[in-house]
């Protein structure tokens, strides 16, 4: 079997991208999720781990020592310079483990989910880029039911990510999920048969299904 071609899977919070992405991995489809790439490059006894408590001291490890990230991101929420040497630090060991997930792919393409694929450059690694869009309103509406929090503190975290207009002008196709489960499954099933007959040479050389 040839490589696998890389699709990016994006979309912000409450969009459904999470669902769309174990839909897509329920047909055989070889997924790697960012968020556990990030998780993994900060366990205990990878060197990143010891470079951060080096860097911000004790109060960031826990005492099972493990990474206390609530403490992390208090320190860094608004200092920028502390913010950009961490991204400095874990976005390269975080490549590296993504490129490694995804070369394990048996499947035709492999998935790269990631909330940040455009913030963090992760599109790169991509031929192409699925975008899960979702009106704001439902956003909201899907995130405090599922999470439990406030409606400003959606809102704040909307804004902390790209914007939809950053999203889709970075995407080759769309699917908006603004209806139920079932909807949403049959769409990627749809664009799964198509994908399954793509082999793009670079990111968005393919039309649109």
């Amino acid at each position: 079997m040839s490589a696998a071609w890389i699709l990016g899977l994006t979309g912000g919070i409450g969009s459904g991208k999470s669902a769309a992405a174990a839909h897509f991995a329920s047909l055989g489809v070889h997924v790697v999720d960012a968020d556990h790439a990030a998780r993994w490059v900060v366990e205990p006894g990878r060197p990143a781990l010891q470079r951060i408590a080096e860097h911000f001291g004790p109060r960031v490890i826990t005492a099972e020592g493990h990474l206390d990230r609530a403490a992390l991101r208090a320190l860094i929420f608004d200092v920028p310079d502390e913010r950009r040497w961490l991204e400095k630090l874990l976005h390269p060991l975080i490549g590296d483990e993504l490129v490694a997930n995804l070369a394990q792919a048996q499947s035709p393409y492999a998935i790269l989910v990631s909330p940040l694929l455009i913030e963090s450059g992760q599109y790169r690694l991509t031929q192409r880029i699925l975008l899960v869009d979702t009106p704001e309103h439902l956003q909201v509406q899907r995130t405090v039911t599922r999470d439990g929090v406030p409606e400003d503190q959606v809102h704040a975290i909307l804004k902390a990510q790209a914007s939809r207009a950053d999203r889709l002008a970075h995407a080759d196709d769309v699917l908006v999920n603004d209806r139920d489960l079932a909807w949403l499954q049959d769409e990627v099933e749809r664009l799964h048969h198509v994908y399954l007959n793509l082999q793009p040479s670079s990111r968005g050389d393919q039309d649109r299904p």
